[in-house]
């Protein structure tokens, strides 16, 4: 089952600095019937506008991964990195049972930045926290799906979690397809742009949730910009995301 989710659909968060679309439940915003696809928990679009700061704050055994779409990210963590990522680069975050501490910056005192943040719930505990990030080019994503995220030994960053992440840059008048397999769903969302989802329009800021086997058609309409998550609908959560006994 394919469900379009237009943008004036999806909960804004607006504080002035910064402006969130939160597509699932998340800090104050709680909605039951978002809560997620399988071990896809958190998918956010985030702007911040010039020079502005997510300071230091914790999380634990999750995933937080981040794909930078404008701007200047800078990151820092309490693991001792820091650096500062440009369009199309991704990064993923591994907080351990124990926990670790991130922040978010606007390099530029003169531009906004635009960035996706999504968490994948690993699939085991009792991992390691750490840093995995990686600079793409536009060229790598043109008319394809580039895997930016997956399982070990596959391309892209390593995830914990048998769940893949794909970016492409689909100019207009060109066609992808993907193949959400038997348990599996996920989420595509049209970071810029114009197409069409099988014979269902959208636009920047629109998404599809998929929660069955489902082959996605995506043709542009115009030069878009995607991202797709495929993950298991299965899924056993492990750490804090664990059921009490």
């Amino acid at each position: 089952m394919m469900t379009i989710r237009h943008a004036e659909e999806i909960f804004e968060e607006d504080a002035g600095w910064f402006h969130s679309r939160w597509h699932f439940s998340f800090d104050r915003y709680h909605d039951p019937e978002q809560m997620g696809v399988g071990p896809l928990r958190v998918f956010n679009d985030d702007r911040i506008v010039e020079g502005a700061e997510w300071p230091m704050h914790p999380h634990r055994d999750v995933q937080s991964l981040t794909y930078v779409v404008e701007g200047h990210f800078a990151h820092a963590d309490s693991l001792g990195h820091n650096g500062t990522l440009e369009p199309g680069a991704a990064q993923v975050m591994t907080f351990s049972h124990r926990g670790a501490m991130h922040s978010e910056r606007n390099a530029s005192k003169t531009e906004p930045m635009r960035f996706i943040q999504f968490w994948i719930l690993p699939s085991e505990p009792g991992l390691p926290s750490g840093v995995q990030q990686h600079q793409y080019a536009e060229a790598d994503r043109t008319n394809r799906w580039l895997q930016i995220m997956g399982p070990p030994q596959e391309e892209g960053l390593n995830l914990a979690q048998d769940a893949r992440v794909r970016v492409s840059r689909l100019l207009a008048d060109r066609t992808l397809s993907h193949e959400f397999g038997e348990g599996r769903g996920g989420y595509v969302y049209v970071i810029d742009g114009l197409a069409r989802f099988d014979d269902q329009q959208v636009a920047i800021g629109d998404a599809a949730k998929i929660e069955h086997s489902h082959l996605l058609t995506v043709t542009a309409d115009t030069d878009t910009e995607l991202i797709l998550v495929d993950v298991p609908l299965a899924y056993t959560p492990v750490g804090v995301w664990a059921e009490p006994d």
